[in-house]
C-alpha cells in the first residue's frame, strides 16, 4: 500500500477541554511520500465570545496576537476543510499528527461539527491517519539502537515529547508549540525514521487505514507491540484473538508471553474476567483498529532477544491461538456482551458521537448554508434543520458573523449562551475563575514574556465582561 500525499497537522488551542476549548491556530503541511514539502497552510482566528482563553494554554502557545484576528472561527474551519479536501482530492492522504488522536483530531472533528462541516475528513474517502507518537512508542521498545530516545531529566525514564525528540536528534525546536513549527518537527523526525528504519516507517504508513491494519492483523506472523508507560518501555508478542461484531473497530490481542495451554481451555466466565480486566497485566489486551496501534511484524525486529522467549516458540503459540476457533469465539462473545456506558452530554458541543448523523435533508441544508451570504436566507435555513443541534450551531454562526438584524429569539439564545459560559461555573471555566488564576500566575512568573502573555490574556478576558 502506498500513499503519495502525507498531511502533517497540529493545533494550538484555548485550553484542554475537548468539548469546550477552541482551536486558535491550525498548521498543516503537505508532503509527498519522500517527505518533500509541497504546500502548507497556516490559519488562525479570534476566540469565540463564549470561549474563555485559559491562562496556562496561552502561556504554552503564546497566540495572544490572535485575540484581535479578523478571521472568524467559522471561516477558519471552512478554510481548513477546504484545503484538506483539495490536497486529498486526487489521491488519498495520510493525516499525521503527534499525540493527536486523543486531542487535536478530536477538537478538529468537533469543530467541523460545530460549523456544519463533515467531521470525518481524516479517515473517509480512502484517507488514513497516523499518530506519530504511537510509532515512537514502538520504536522506543524495539529499535532504540537505531533511533535513540531522550531521557527525561537525565533518566532513567524516557521522554517522548516532540521537542525533546527533536533536540535528541539535532532538530531545531526553538518554535515548539507553534502549529506550523510542530508540523516541521514531525516531518524532520519522520525523515530520520524513514532513513534509518524504512521498513518500519512504511509499515506504520500501511496500518494508517483499517484495511491496512487488517492485512497485518490477519497475516501469519505474530506481532511486536511496544508501548511507553510511565516513561518506561513495555514489549509484548501478540496475535489477534477476537473482536466485537457490534463494534468492529474493537479487537483483542493475545499476549504470547502466556502459554496458551494455560488459557485456551478457560470457561466463558473466566475469559470474561480477563477481557473486563484493566491494566497492563494479563494475557488479553484490547485495542481499536481505527486508531494507531504501536505494532509491527516481528520479522522487522533485528534483535532475536527482543522477548524472553524464542521467536520460534512464540510463532508456535501464535499458530495455536489462531487455530483455536472456540477460544476466539468466546473472546469475541465476551467483547459483545460488555456493558458500555456512553452517557450523552447535556451540552450540544459534546454530542458528536451520541446524537446521530445528519439526515439527507439536513446535509443538503448544510451545503446550502455554506454557499450563501444572505442573512435572511441563512436564518431561513437555520429554522429548517431537522436536527436541533444543527439549528443551534447555525444560529451561533449567524450571530457571530452578523451584528444586526438578528431575530429576537435567535439573539436571545445567543446571549444566554454567552452569559452561561462566561459567568456560570462549568467544565468550561468562568471569567472569575480565570482572572483569579491569572493574578496568581502574575505573582509567580517573573519572565517578561510570561508577564506580557498573562496581561494580554487578562485584558482579553476582562473585555468579555458584561458592559
Amino acid at each position: 500500500m502506498s500513499f503519495n500525499n502525507l498531511i502533517f497537522y497540529d493545533t494550538e488551542t484555548t485550553g484542554i477541554q475537548k468539548d469546550f476549548s477552541q482551536i486558535l491556530q491550525c498548521g498543516s503541511v503537505l508532503t509527498d511520500s519522500s517527505l518533500t514539502v509541497i504546500d502548507e497552510q497556516n490559519i488562525g482566528c479570534a476566540p469565540l465570545p463564549w470561549v474563555i482563553p485559559q491562562p496556562m494554554a496561552m502561556l504554552t502557545n503564546k497566540k495572544i496576537d490572535l485575540f484581535n484576528s479578523n478571521t472568524s472561527h467559522y471561516q477558519m474551519m471552512k478554510d481548513l476543510q477546504s484545503q484538506w479536501k483539495q490536497w486529498s482530492a486526487q489521491n488519498p492522504a495520510i493525516f499525521i499528527t503527534y499525540n493527536g488522536h486523543a486531542f487535536d483530531e478530536e477538537l478538529i472533528r468537533r469543530q467541523f461539527f460545530w460549523n456544519l462541516l463533515e467531521p470525518y475528513t481524516t479517515n473517509t474517502n480512502g484517507n488514513g491517519r497516523l499518530d506519530l507518537m504511537l510509532m515512537i512508542h514502538n520504536i522506543a521498545a524495539f529499535f532504540s539502537n537505531e533511533i535513540s530516545m531522550p531521557l527525561f531529566d537525565g533518566g532513567p525514564g524516557i521522554s517522548y515529547k516532540l521537542e525533546h525528540l527533536a533536540q535528541e536528534h539535532g532538530i531545531d525546536a526553538g518554535d515548539a508549540h507553534d502549529a506550523i513549527a510542530d508540523c516541521n518537527l514531525m516531518i524532520d523526525l519522520c525523515k530520520i525514521i524513514q532513513s534509518k528504519l524504512p521498513e518500519v516507517f512504511q509499515s506504520f504508513i500501511n496500518i494508517s487505514t483499517k484495511p491496512g491494519v487488517k492485512d497485518l492483523l490477519f497475516s501469519d506472523n505474530f506481532l511486536a507491540l511496544g508501548e511507553i508507560h510511565r516513561r518506561h518501555t513495555f514489549r509484548y508478542p501478540v496475535v489477534m484473538c477476537g473482536s466485537d461484531a457490534s463494534r468492529p473497530n474493537e479487537i483483542v490481542f493475545y499476549d504470547l508471553s502466556y502459554d496458551p495451554e494455560d488459557i485456551l481451555e478457560l470457561d466463558f466466565s473466566e475469559i470474561n474476567k480477563l477481557v473486563q480486566s484493566k491494566g497492563r497485566d494479563g494475557p488479553l489486551k484490547k485495542y481499536k483498529i481505527n486508531k494507531t496501534i504501536p505494532i509491527c511484524s516481528h520479522k522487522l525486529l533485528n534483535n532475536p532477544d527482543a522477548f524472553d522467549i524464542e521467536f520460534s516458540e512464540l510463532q508456535r503459540r501464535a499458530d495455536i491461538v489462531r487455530s483455536n476457533k472456540d477460544f476466539q469465539s468466546k473472546v469475541s462473545q465476551t467483547m459483545e456482551d460488555r456493558m458500555m456506558d456512553f452517557p450523552e452530554s447535556e451540552y450540544i458541543e459534546g454530542t458528536i458521537y451520541s446524537g446521530g448523523f445528519p439526515s439527507y435533508r439536513d446535509k443538503d441544508l448544510m451545503q446550502e448554508f455554506h454557499s450563501s451570504n444572505d442573512l435572511d436566507h441563512l436564518i431561513k435555513i437555520s429554522r429548517n434543520f431537522e436536527d436541533e443541534r444543527l439549528r443551534l450551531f447555525a444560529e451561533r454562526i449567524i450571530c457571530n458573523q452578523y451584528s444586526s438584524n438578528i431575530p429576537e429569539d435567535i439573539y436571545k439564545r445567543y446571549q444566554d449562551l454567552i452569559d452561561q459560559r462566561n459567568y456560570e461555573e462549568g467544565p468550561w471555566g468562568s471569567i472569575e475563575k480565570s482572572l483569579i488564576q491569572i493574578d496568581k500566575l502574575l505573582d509567580e512568573r517573573d519572565e517578561e514574556e510570561s508577564q506580557d502573555i498573562l496581561k494580554a490574556t487578562k485584558l482579553k478576558i476582562e473585555s468579555m465582561k458584561r458592559i
